[in-house]
């Protein structure tokens, strides 16, 4: 993976990763088969921030039915970036909606 948006395929938007914020980490999806020092470079190079920490979390697919149709929903991986003390990501701070 050399490129960091491959990386980093989109935010989490949700009531937990927004709790978070409040203690400087910023929860993103990313690539199944990204490392943990792979995502540290990309959010440093795309934000311009200063990474201290990533932690990973594998989310299994989890059975859904609609009628009689039964299915999965997708497996993902989502990393928590903790950054060092001074720096923010602007685009978890504007308003939601």
């Amino acid at each position: 993976m050399k490129d960091p948006r491959d990386v980093i395929l989109r935010p989490v938007i949700s009531e937990k990763s927004y709790n978070l914020l409040d203690r400087n980490k910023y929860t993103f999806e990313v690539h199944p088969k990204a490392r943990k020092t792979e995502i540290r470079q990309a959010v440093e190079q795309i934000f311009n921030v200063k990474v201290t920490g990533v932690n990973t979390i594998k989310v299994p697919p989890k059975p859904r039915r609609r009628g009689w149709t039964s299915g999965r929903t997708a497996a993902r991986k989502k990393a928590v970036v903790t950054l060092a003390p001074g720096y923010n990501i602007e685009f978890f701070e504007g308003p939601l909606g």
